[in-house]
């Protein structure tokens, strides 16, 4: 048996309110850097499924620069710390540089790819300029009184560098080494978000939360003038030039983009995000990038929920839209086809939803009024009814209608907060802090009190399993509006974690707290087998492959594991599939192919071979 990396389908950038979030485009225009958790993603532009993966940062990665080489990427985090990597390659670390003693804001690279500038809010510095290769100092970064939001280095020589602050000033620097020339104040009157060099060098843009426009000389840093004044209606957090020079994009919090001629200081075409005349915060455009390289002229921008739309001059509406996870996803489910998942789908920390095509990664936002926080489970209705379930947080079970996918119907009130969710013929389950309740087409059927905790639930349409924090495995028979006991698994010494059902309900497995998997027949509950024990974390998901042959695991420890019944001792792993923890593993593909979900907010597909 082998297990090899497939494709991961990438988080979506994280964003603040409030704040510019900085997209790098490749100099051949194929691919996008940018921050998400604590990784950084490179993602295809023209087929969003397929992306590489940076992990090396250990703390919250705020911005990715591609060198203009294009063999490197440098990022930054909220640490301070700058890593330079290989996006070439293996993706191996050059460097590691402490940078300042707070958040990195933005980075620059001059146009040999040799030196860097990083800048941001530090304790004794808002910046600082190094080498990529040895991390030395080649100038300093001062003049001003605040965070510094944005840097920009002209590519040509001789070098210069501007930084926008929320002090409201930008400051141009002469280099290499790089050295303070002047403070350019009065030309906004409130935070700059972003400064950019046009890449002939010629000219100078800012642009901030005062939604203001102001160009200056890129040789000399003379002020040239404002452009386009009242033309954005509010902050605007980005700015990226086209390859010409002659044109640049912005992105507004006034849910717009729009297209400036520098010559002429207009607006030459203008997106509005969002539908109809009401102000909607999650389109605000916090990021925008024009990468260079294409023939096509594409732009894309980022709004605050972290959506890519790809723009197209000349089209009035995105000519698409690529949606995911911001946020660590906690649960994962097929599509009620045994075996055949070709839809899978996604719940979030922040109550998000996603559909996902199986076949081309091609990710999507499930329409309508979602969960309001955690969604703790998902699981498929039976099979012909087009409908899956969602429990979050918010103490609500939600319907999905799969074909069209949106929610149907209200939510529907749960006794308390959700712990686990599953479905036995016509019937969700939800376990609660104390009892189980069975739902049908949205009425509550009935419930069933506990005298223990439950923790995890399975269920097929003859047994339901519920595992409790007493360690026992309770199963249960169902019957009209009550439930039967059946037995009691005692064995476990620690709480119990996650229970899969196989298909054909002949064998139950039950994962631990203490990272161990015991597999049981169900016509008379003895032990099939308790050596499925690698995992050094809680168990947080099991999966059974179509045949019932095998299983799939992932745990906190970030591994999934993929096991044998009929060989217990054979075993293999992907480590560290996902940083800080497994939530999720299914089945796709007939049981050719594995797909895990985690606290990375990724989506990653998995090749299994040789299964015997």
């Amino acid at each position: 048996m082998s297990i090899t990396a497939h494709g991961i389908w990438a988080a979506s950038p994280s964003t603040t309110r409030g704040q510019p979030t900085q997209l790098s485009a490749d100099p051949k225009g194929e691919r996008i850097a940018y921050a998400s958790n604590k990784s950084i993603f490179l993602r295809s532009i023209d087929n969003s499924a397929i992306s590489t993966q940076y992990t090396a940062h250990t703390a919250q990665t705020t911005v990715a620069r591609f060198s203009p080489s294009g063999y490197y990427v440098a990022s930054g985090d909220v640490s301070g710390s700058v890593r330079v990597w290989d996006c070439v390659g293996e993706g191996s670390t050059k460097g590691d540089y402490h940078i300042i003693g707070g958040r990195i804001n933005d980075l620059a690279w001059d146009g040999d790819s040799q030196r860097i500038i990083a800048v941001g809010n530090g304790k004794e510095r808002f910046g600082h300029c190094i080498t990529a290769d040895s991390g030395n100092s080649v100038g300093e970064i001062s003049g001003h009184s605040s965070q510094i939001n944005s840097v920009s280095i002209r590519q040509q020589r001789p070098l210069r560098a501007a930084t926008g602050s929320d002090d409201t000033s930008i400051v141009f620097y002469h280099g290499a080494p790089f050295k303070f020339n002047t403070s350019l104040r009065g030309q906004h009157n409130n935070f700059v978000y972003g400064v950019a060099f046009s890449p002939d060098g010629a000219n100078l843009v800012s642009v901030g939360a005062d939604r203001k426009v102001c160009l200056y000389d890129g040789k000399s840093g003379e002020v040239k003038g404002q452009i386009g004044e009242g033309e954005h209606k509010g902050s605007i957090f980005s700015v990226s030039w086209a390859r010409d020079s002659k044109r640049f994009v912005t992105s507004s919090a006034d849910q717009t983009v729009k297209i400036w001629d520098v010559e002429a200081g207009k607006v030459v075409q203008s997106w509005k995000m969002g539908e109809g005349a009401s102000i909607s915060i999650p389109d605000h455009q916090v990021g925008v990038v024009w990468p260079a390289g294409r023939s096509d002229g594409l732009i894309l921008s980022l709004n605050l929920v972290g959506d890519l739309s790809y723009l197209v001059e000349g089209s009035q509406k995105p000519v698409k839209l690529v949606q995911g996870h911001q946020k660590n996803i906690t649960s994962l489910a097929a599509n009620g086809h045994v075996g055949h998942g070709e839809t899978l789908w996604t719940g979030g920390i922040d109550g998000r939803i996603s559909s996902w095509n199986a076949v081309n990664g091609v990710g999507e936002n499930v329409d309508g009024e979602s969960h309001t926080n955690y969604v703790s489970g998902m699981t498929a209705a039976s099979e012909g009814q087009g409908r899956m379930y969602s429990a979050g947080w918010d103490d609500t079970l939600r319907v999905i209608d799969t074909s069209a996918n949106t929610f149907t119907g209200g939510a529907i009130k749960l006794a308390g907060q959700p712990k686990g969710i599953a479905t036995s013929g016509k019937t969700a389950l939800v376990i609660t802090n104390n009892e189980l309740e069975m739902l049908q087409d949205g009425q509550k059927m009935g419930e069933k009190q506990l005298n223990f905790e439950p923790t995890a639930l399975a269920a097929s349409k003859t047994l339901i399993v519920v595992g409790g924090n007493d360690n026992i495995v309770h199963v249960y028979s169902p019957s009209l509006r009550t439930l039967e006991p059946v037995a009691e698994l005692r064995e476990s010494t620690s709480q119990i974690s996650s229970l899969a059902l196989s298909h054909d309900g002949s064998h139950l497995a039950v994962g631990a707290a203490s990272g161990k998997i015991k597999v049981y027949k169900t016509d008379d509950w003895s032990t099939a087998t308790d050596r499925w024990s690698s995992h050094t974390g809680r168990i947080a998901s099991i999966a059974w492959s179509p045949e019932g042959t095998h299983a799939v695991s992932g745990g906190l420890d970030t591994n999934v594991f993929v096991w044998s019944l009929a060989n217990p001792g054979l075993r293999i792993k992907a480590t560290n599939a996902h940083k800080d923890g497994v939530n999720g593993v299914a089945w796709i593909d007939g049981g050719n192919k594995v797909v895990s979900v985690g606290a990375d907010a990724a989506v990653k597909v998995w090749a299994v071979e040789g299964l015997n």
